[in-house]
């Protein structure tokens, strides 16, 4: 029985700590908020109970006295309770009002600090807290106080007197009071403030102006909450040092369809480049019920002489076949091994098996052609075990087997349509915040669209549809779209740069 309350950061994955990662995969259950990054689930236990309690704009899954009874019920439970809350727990968020619940509880707790919002957003918009040439010092003020209340908490002749930068949390809907309280204090209407909205995440904005003109600005370009309000002069460093908002691909909407098992490498990679990723898993990797096929085929594998993996998937549940069979890459041994890219022949070497073929275009026909053209007559009578989804495209077997092999096509798991979050993509759509879609294979585009119609996606023009290869935008054009940007090079990376030089 314990209880972890966890800074669940910013909003940016990589800025969570190894401490609450550490925690999340081993807690029974996980309590997170709204502004814990979803991405941060991936870490606990495929078994974990998870608990939304999120909070904002008065729009409440849980008061916070609902929240601490909730976590202490869960702990009395006998189970380990990770609590993870946005930003910092002590930092404006109620953190030190749940432990002392615990500790009136008599719960046991430990607090996983994390960083705070206040420092990362405005580093990442360019804006150092504290610099010599302009400020020492830099003050954290709550920007949630009632303007209507006739006392406050704030000396805010104190605030406009200091050189201190203020950084105000939860402030948006009293900006206009704020800057006027720090005039009407004795600040000049001309110090450089600015807004900084969801900071560090993939739907990162900054906004530059002046104390007197911030709320006017901020209608006009349309922020609101969650915004942190920066003011003093480090603001005027944040055109030279505003790194974040550089990337390629700021400002991106971009749709990702694969598996989630599949995705997180290429949602890595397409944030690194500055996108903002909505992963859209519209298929999901699913065991098979019944592994006695693999199993028969693993204890007979000395009678093939080849083994194609046609991708990660496939390679990681037969390595699982293969270990509940007491074996190892020794079981490869003799036999010829190819995959059907990169990204699978380096789950094979992961697995201690280096292909010996791979194609240069990674695509189903190319491999067979390319055995062909390695193997030819050889080909002929050769036993050929194909470990793959249930449900593939039969180009391959068909292609080798006119070849003369004999083919064995082995399922070891299959794909089915996933849940995927279609409301949310059909309101990103509507405002415009979605500007790409990524697919990166038949399935991807077939399960997408029977959950949102081609016909939808044509009353979007400015929207464009990525494909990783020729094979699946083939499929996006079955349907009647087209496809607007595939790489020459068939893979993820390959697509982050396609989308780099057309977005």
């Amino acid at each position: 029985m314990k209880v972890y309350l966890i800074g669940a950061g910013p909003g940016d994955p990589g800025l969570f700590t190894l401490k609450g990662k550490d925690i999340l995969g081993k807690a029974d259950v996980v309590v997170y908020d709204y502004l814990a990054n979803e991405a941060l689930l991936d870490f606990a236990r495929k078994d974990a109970e998870r608990l939304y309690v999120g909070k904002k704009g008065g729009d409440h899954t849980l008061s916070q006295d609902g929240i601490n009874a909730l976590i202490v019920s869960k702990a009395k439970e006998g189970k380990t309770v990770a609590r993870l809350k946005g930003g910092d727990p002590y930092m404006f968020g109620r953190g030190g009002e749940e432990a002392e619940e615990l500790l009136a509880a008599g719960i046991p707790f430990e607090v996983v600090p994390g960083v705070t919002s206040g420092i990362a957003g405005p580093a990442y918009a360019g804006i150092p807290l504290t610099h010599r040439a302009h400020s020492s010092s830099v003050t954290f003020i709550t920007g949630h106080e009632d303007p209507t209340k006739p006392d406050t908490a704030h000396d805010w002749q104190a605030l406009a007197r200091s050189a201190s930068t203020l950084v105000f949390y939860m402030g948006m809907k009293n900006l206009p009071d704020i800057s006027r309280k720090l005039i009407d204090a004795g600040m000049s209407a001309a110090t450089p403030a600015a807004l900084v909205r969801w900071g560090t995440t993939g739907r990162h904005r900054s906004l530059v102006s002046t104390l007197g003109s911030l709320p006017e600005e901020a209608v006009r370009h349309g922020f609101s909450a969650p915004s942190l309000i920066v003011v003093g002069s480090v603001v005027s460093l944040h055109d030279s040092l505003n790194w974040f908002e550089q990337r390629p691909l700021y400002g991106k909407g971009v749709v990702v369809t694969r598996a989630r098992e599949q995705a997180s490498d290429s949602a890595a990679l397409f944030e690194e480049l500055g996108a903002n990723v909505i992963q859209f898993p519209t298929i999901e990797i699913k065991p098979l019920d019944d592994y006695s096929q693999v199993r028969e085929a693993i204890r007979n594998l000395a009678q093939y002489r080849m083994l194609i993996f046609t991708s990660v998937n496939g390679v990681r549940l037969f390595r699982e076949q293969l270990a509940a069979c007491g074996l190892d890459c020794r079981a490869f041994a003799g036999r010829i091994v190819a995959a059907i890219g990169p990204a699978t022949a380096a789950a094979l070497r992961d697995l201690g098996v280096t292909p010996d073929f791979v194609p240069q275009k990674y695509v189903a026909e190319s491999v067979a052609e390319g055995l062909k053209a390695v193997y030819g007559e050889s080909l002929v009578g050769m036993r050929v075990l194909l470990p793959r989804a249930r449900e593939a495209r039969d180009v391959l077997p068909e292609t080798l087997r006119e070849a003369g092999a004999q083919v064995d096509v082995l399922p070891v798991y299959e794909t089915v349509p996933s849940k995927a979050r279609k409301e949310e993509v059909l309101e990103k759509l509507e405002a415009g915040e979605i500007h790409c879609i990524t697919f990166g294979s038949s399935s991807t585009v077939t399960n997408f669209l029977s959950l949102i119609p081609a016909a939808t996606l044509k009353q979007y023009p400015a929207l464009k549809l990525a494909c990783i290869g020729p094979v699946t935008a083939a499929t996006l054009e079955q349907a009647g779209l087209t496809c607007h940007i595939q790489p020459e090079d068939y893979t993820i990376p390959g697509l982050a740069a396609a989308l780099v030089e057309n977005l």
